[in-house]
């Protein structure tokens, strides 16, 4: 399976609380619902095609808990039957139980259980959310496409997905759209480590007559 990185983030590149004020308030973050604004039907076609896509879900241990809490109420969300039915994973050293069924915790080398995943047959292993789960996985070397939904907002304060001193990582942009309600919806391929440059007058544009 492909393993697939779904973020919503703000333009300041904040992927922390999307979804209302008190979804992840912690280390003090106070401004939670910034994407809910920009929310279309457009984008929810598109994100609904997406789960489509997935044969496996992994998560993060407060995202798991918010999905699972939520999503067995959604029965009517044209993606609620995908969710709730297909195989779950849980990487968290503390829960000892998990009831959305069917759901397995990795609780041992988190990177190496992922990996071994990656090997079973399947289309898309998909991670929604769970931005810490991701940076590691992604330093790992184990994220083979990010889609990420920007919306047109700056918040200035919260957990970015790529925050200061995290792992650098190369990309290649696939596709792009944008939505009425002003998503930027970028897809990317991961393609290892960065390619670095210099700019000089042998690179600069030929004049032109």
């Amino acid at each position: 399976m492909k393993l697939v990185v779904q973020e919503f983030l703000t333009l300041d590149g904040v992927s922390q609380g999307p979804g209302s004020p008190d979804e992840d308030p912690s280390d003090g973050f106070t401004r939670g619902g910034w994407f809910v604004p920009h929310l279309d039907e457009e984008f929810e076609r598109l994100a609904t095609a997406w789960l489509g896509e997935a044969d496996a879900f992994l998560f993060g241990r407060r995202t798991y808990e918010n999905f699972a809490r939520d999503w067995p109420k959604m029965t009517d969300h044209p993606g609620a039957a995908t969710l709730n039915g297909l195989p779950k994973y849980v990487a968290s050293h503390s829960l000892t139980r998990a009831d959305w069924n069917p759901t397995t915790i990795l609780s041992g080398d988190i990177p190496a259980e992922v990996a071994e995943l990656k090997r079973q047959p399947g289309r898309e292993l998909q991670i929604h959310g769970s931005a810490r789960l991701a940076q590691s996985l992604l330093a790992a070397g184990l994220v083979d496409t990010l889609r990420l939904a920007i919306a047109p907002v700056v918040v200035g304060q919260g957990r970015r997905l790529f925050p200061d001193g995290g792992a650098p990582a190369g990309l290649r942009l696939v596709s792009h759209r944008t939505t009425p309600g002003g998503l930027s919806v970028h897809v990317f391929e991961s393609t290892g480590l960065p390619a670095y440059g210099t700019y000089g007058a042998d690179r600069a544009a030929e004049p032109t007559s």
